[in-house]
């Protein structure tokens, strides 16, 4: 959960009322026992978070929007999503540039990576998130879901494509995208049910149970195919 907005053209929040934001619910969540992951750019907010019971921190920016993150994460010991991220959310469709988008976002990610282990953050602790519709627009999100172990390598892969644009573009019906993003819901759960089948770490989405649902089709598949899994 998370204290301000990331969409594409958001404003963000000040600090001090991020914080105000997240605490209540992150104290309220942890106290049912739920896993509870914080999404923030800012290493007050995730210090904050964690103290108060997060146990994963999910940023955005990979750690380029504040640089205390790398290291604040290292000193809390707690799981770190890092994004492929080029820009605030204004400037966020200006970025999208790529001549080879998964050979890029590939080594933009690593750079992330080897600053995060610089600081302190142990390598098996970092999870990788190819930043889906963050400064890719609709074809660039494509190559990144097909080849992820191209850019990922080893280490554990978050996907956030729940209900985007390159979705809507990709369910056109006589060329006109699905602008509705509650209409995309569907296309949603297909890409869960392909991430389950590629072992992907976990997905981000609006729908749970539908994702829970395609992940244990996926599974009881998988399990026909070799009873060992």
């Amino acid at each position: 959960m998370g204290g301000e907005s990331t969409r594409p053209g958001a404003e963000r929040v000040e600090p001090g009322e991020e914080v105000e934001r997240v605490l209540p619910v992150v104290e309220a969540l942890a106290a049912e026992g739920l896993t509870v992951s914080i999404d923030t750019m800012r290493a007050r907010t995730a210090r904050a978070a964690v103290d108060a019971g997060a146990r994963l921190v999910n940023d955005v920016s990979g750690g380029l929007a504040d640089p205390d993150m790398a290291r604040i994460v290292g000193e809390l010991e707690c799981e770190y999503v890092a994004m492929h991220w080029r820009a605030h959310s204004p400037q966020m469709d200006a970025t999208d540039a790529y001549r080879d988008v998964v050979a890029e976002v590939r080594d933009e990610l690593a750079a992330r990576v080897d600053a995060l282990v610089s600081a302190g953050v142990r390598p098996e602790r970092i999870v990788l998130d190819p930043g889906l519709g963050f400064s890719k627009v609709t074809d660039s999100n494509w190559p990144l879901l097909a080849r992820m172990r191209d850019w990922a390598g080893d280490h554990r892969v978050l996907v956030g494509a729940s209900r985007k644009r390159f979705l809507g573009a990709a369910i056109a019906r006589d060329g006109v995208d699905a602008a509705d993003p509650a209409a995309r819901e569907h296309a949603t759960t297909a890409i869960t049910a392909l991430c389950a089948d590629r072992d992907v770490w976990a997905v981000r989405v609006h729908d749970a149970r539908a994702a829970r649902d395609a992940v244990q089709v996926v599974s009881a598949w998988q399990n026909a195919l070799d009873p060992e899994l």
